[in-house]
């Protein structure tokens, strides 16, 4: 958990500016979609954590795709 907090901080919250609550709010929805779906980790082989599921990715928004 300290390890993806850092990492938010670091790719996301210090990385840019935000005008208001909403558009931190929703640019951490995506991030996290990111983080989870297609951004590689060290500890998966450099597979996403979505890799490990048995159904595979389900919620992939179309910017994704």
């Amino acid at each position: 958990m300290e390890r993806y907090q850092r990492i938010v901080v670091e790719e996301l919250l210090y990385a840019r500016q935000f005008t208001s609550e909403e558009d931190r709010t929703a640019a951490i929805t995506v991030w996290n979609i990111h983080y989870n779906y297609h951004r590689p980790h060290s500890g998966a082989e450099g597979q996403p954590p979505a890799s490990r599921l048995w159904d595979g990715v389900t919620n992939v928004q179309p910017s994704y795709t």
